[in-house]
């Protein structure tokens, strides 16, 4: 028996082929055969320029540090950024602050 690949929407094991359809019976996700690859998430900026591991990025609105009484002001700028899977998709080190995730429609590309 051939190998199915596992289902991109909750990731169970349990995919059947109907004719050139994948399906999962776990959360009814249907995709076709040939998109069967798992596409990559594309994380665009503000501007919507594309972003990747290493670029470096400016704050374009004042953001508070959950928590703390810290703010991130307009203008900081991130160096050597990591794309992450989530909600905040970007991890970085903040100077005076540490590490700190944002979210990526509040940057915008250097």
């Amino acid at each position: 028996m051939s190998e199915l690949p596992k289902c991109p929407e909750c990731g169970s094991e349990y995919t059947y082929q109907d004719r050139d359809m994948y399906v999962c019976p776990e959360c009814a996700h249907e995709w076709s055969m040939n998109d069967s690859a798992v596409d990559e998430k594309i994380i665009r900026d503000a501007n919507g320029s594309v972003l990747v591991d290493g670029d470096s990025v400016t704050v374009i609105k004042d953001l508070k540090v959950k928590g703390s009484s810290l703010v991130v002001k307009v203008g900081t700028k991130v160096r050597n950024i990591r794309l992450v899977d989530g909600d905040h998709d970007i991890d970085c080190k903040l100077d005076g602050i540490g590490a700190m995730k944002l979210k990526s429609e509040f940057v915008k590309k250097v």
